[in-house]
């Protein structure tokens, strides 16, 4: 069985996230918080950027860049074994960065953001994906 339309899947639901905190930050909106009320202490904190750049923006390019390397594995196109140990590199560096991000949340900021926590929820089954299944 092949994970490729799980991690397209997983990067389509990360992407439709960070869409929403993009467009609900350049509107000057607090995005709807569904579970608690804090979501806007994380979003709005000084670790809601790196290297100048807003974390939405990179979690939009990191869930893009993996759908595409995704649709090249299953088009078979290029050099696969490459382009698989890419994907996985990628991914798992996604799930070093989301361990990250709980972190600042929980002993940083004190506060947890229920979109924050959902990109690392798909981010981490993104891993578990690439690693059992690869």
């Amino acid at each position: 069985m092949s994970y490729h339309p799980l991690l397209f899947t997983l990067a389509a639901i990360g992407i439709s996230e960070s869409v929403y905190l993009i467009r609900t930050r350049m509107a000057g909106q607090r995005p709807v918080c569904v579970i608690g009320k804090d979501c806007h202490k994380v979003l709005e904190s000084e670790y809601r950027k790196i290297f100048g750049i807003d974390n939405d923006t990179l979690a939009l390019i990191f869930y893009i860049i993996v759908s595409l390397t995704t649709a090249i594995l299953v088009l078979e196109a290029g050099p696969v074994v490459f382009i698989q140990r890419l994907a996985k590199i990628l991914i798992l560096t996604g799930a070093g960065f989301s361990v990250l991000t709980i972190f600042v949340q929980w002993r940083l900021i004190k506060a947890w953001c229920f979109w924050c926590l959902m990109a690392s929820a798909t981010v981490f089954l993104m891993a578990i994906t690439i690693l059992m299944m690869s």
